[in-house]
């Protein structure tokens, strides 16, 4: 995210650049993220924005043994990161843009992260309904050529998707296991999926990817990296930590000035390369960096998540992945007991609020019906909303769903490295998550050009986080459950926690067993010394982040008014908050998810 352009206020009505707000009511301890960058307030490299992106390539850059700092305004992947569809997929509608070389690097980092991931990234069934056999074949070439609908959208029939899909199966081949597409019949569609409009022709279903947990994935990437730099405390990295200023030395590096958003603390930071990896904000970044730029055009995407047990039925545990009349691709997805219902597609207005609107609800009900007509959703069935606003390149009068998908890497500085006028600075355009591994690399050696020195590792065979050592078979996984029970952690709660961390469950548990702990009141999948350890080793900076980021709570609409006080009352010592900070807490827990998740949650504090 970009740093503050003015002062920062103490209203929970301060809006940040991802969508939500931050609070100054609870400052808490010194956090000690932020005090290992003052202790030596310089780096080689500085990078901004700690999405998927700026955090894959500060984990590449600590793996090559670079002096490499981060800092994210708000909190790990809370912008367009933790926005998006929990898909890890080639983007076989890529195909039809001419994107030919991001859909082969985006199948075959699928492949790298089913590998290297294996405890968030999980293989995905996915089926598209087909209502016709060669419609939309006079009218794709035109749309290959020239990135545009022409009149009235036209759909794509079996003809074309069977020719989409022997291509994308052709890419999948490069180090893959997923299995090759099939077609049905519309009597084999419909015993498969009875539930699906009796006007299906064919079915036709392949395999991607999906990250259910995508703001642990983040988190796994980050610490990584810390890991990496830990013995020479070369790779350090903190949340809620923002740009506001930028001088250029004489000697070829510029001097950042950084506040913390959590006590509005400020200090200097000295380096010689800036990473701008901000997002959809890249262009106001740089603005604010006395450098303007051009770059972005981003496009706002919604989602709503369901709590209705007869749509998730209907799914029979595959993604619904089709074309609605407007031509949008769009999808249902089943996760867990929920369904997720995706996602739109409009030119984001960066001056307001990325929420989902009641327009696009009716959308999403709308193509609900479109392929399970006796399916009825109203409101009172959505449980959590969702937006962000997608990274992509400016696109002026190239309609969005046409706009690449890919990026490119933007360098402003001396050409022959860093000289006079300050440091050279990268600003990465575009990205998506399936590729950010491979981003990662291509933008570190890009630093590591600049800096003059090469590459020691690649990060494509190197496990991340908790997939390290993850069982490869669900005998496996009960194998483990088993052997980390105890008389008081059964088997739901053990497999929780290797659900939330991976194989790094094991340093919780280790925690857990260290001294007393309880189960919360309001859920079992949460402890006090649970919570502890987030606040220790996760860089919590506020109860939201638990709720939404550490946790899967709110995306499942499991957040109480009790749940909201149990686990700002766990959080209070640690993170130094008084009654006041704490009551403080809980009202911006409660304005973050009635603002911009259509979630209202009532405490129990008078």
């Amino acid at each position: 995210m970009p740093f503050r352009t003015k002062p920062k206020g103490a209203d929970l009505g301060l809006k940040d650049p991802s969508g939500h707000t931050n609070s100054a009511a609870a400052p808490g301890v010194e956090r000690e993220s932020v005090a290992r960058l003052r202790r030596r307030p310089n780096a080689r490299v500085l990078i901004i924005g700690g999405g998927i992106n700026g955090v894959g390539t500060f984990r590449d850059l600590a793996l090559q043994g670079v002096d490499v700092a981060l800092v994210e305004r708000g909190d790990y992947c809370q912008g367009a990161s933790g926005a998006s569809s929990h898909m890890i997929h080639g983007g076989i509608r890529y195909l039809e843009n001419g994107e030919f070389r991001l859909v082969r690097e985006s199948v075959v980092e699928r492949n790298t992260l089913l590998r290297i991931a294996p405890h968030y990234v999980k293989p995905l069934q996915t089926t598209i309904p087909i209502f016709s056999t060669f419609s939309g074949v006079l009218a794709a070439p035109l749309r290959f050529l020239t990135h545009k609908q022409h009149g009235k959208p036209k759909e794509r029939g079996a003809f074309l998707i069977k020719l989409g899909l022997s291509l994308y199966d052709s890419f999948s081949r490069d180090g893959g296991s997923v299995p090759r597409h099939q077609f049905r019949t519309r009597h084999k569609a419909l015993a498969e999926l009875p539930m699906l409009h009796p006007g299906v022709k064919y079915t036709a279903t392949y395999f991607d990817a999906s990250v259910h947990n995508p703001e642990r994935l983040t988190l796994d990437v980050l610490q990584d990296g810390e890991k990496a730099g830990a013995a020479f405390n070369t790779a350090r990295a903190s949340n809620y930590l923002s740009l506001v200023s930028v001088r250029s030395n004489a000697e070829g590096s510029s001097t950042a000035g950084l506040r913390d958003e959590l006590t509005g603390e400020e200090f200097s930071f000295t380096a010689d390369v800036i990473v701008n990896t901000t997002g959809a904000w890249v262009d106001l970044t740089n603005q604010a960096m006395g450098t303007p730029t051009t770059f972005m055009g981003g496009t706002k995407g919604s989602h709503i998540v369901l709590d209705h047990p007869r749509l998730l039925a209907a799914c029979d545990g595959r993604e619904i992945f089709f074309e609605h009349t407007d031509g949008r691709i769009v999808l249902i997805y089943p996760m867990g007991d929920r369904v997720l219902v995706g996602t739109t597609d409009v030119d984001a207005d960066m001056s307001e609020d990325a929420v989902c609107t009641d327009g696009e609800i009716d959308y999403f009900f709308d193509l609900i019906g479109h392929v399970f007509p006796d399916i009825a959703v109203d409101r009172g069935q959505i449980v959590y909303t969702f937006s962000g606003v997608r990274p992509l390149p400016r696109h002026d009068a190239t309609q969005p769903g046409f706009v690449s998908r890919d990026y490119r890497i933007e360098r402003r500085g001396p050409e022959a490295g860093p000289q006079e006028g300050g440091a050279v600075v990268l600003s990465l355009v575009g990205g998506k998550w399936t590729t950010f591994r491979a981003l990662a690399e291509h933008l570190a050696d890009d630093v590591l050009a600049e800096l003059g020195t090469e590459r020691k590792i690649s990060t494509a065979k190197l496990a991340i986080g908790g997939g390290a050592g993850f069982p490869d078979s669900e005998a496996g996984i009960q194998k483990w459950i088993k052997a980390h029970m105890t008389p008081t952690r059964d088997a739901d709660r053990t497999a929780g926690l290797l659900t939330r961390y991976g194989t790094r469950a094991g340093e919780v548990i280790s925690h857990l067993d260290a001294g007393h702990d309880r189960l919360l009141r309001s859920t079992r999948e949460l402890s006090v010394r649970e919570l502890q350890f987030m606040a220790a080793h996760e860089q919590v900076g506020h109860l939201v982040d638990v709720l939404i980021r550490r946790t899967s709570l709110a995306f499942r609409g499991l957040v109480t008014g009790e749940l909201l006080n149990e686990v700002a009352e766990a959080l209070a010592e640690p993170l130094g908050w008084d009654a006041a900070g704490v009551a403080a807490e809980i009202n911006h827990a409660q304005e973050v998810l009635k603002r911009y998740h259509g979630v209202e949650v009532h405490s129990l504090v008078a």
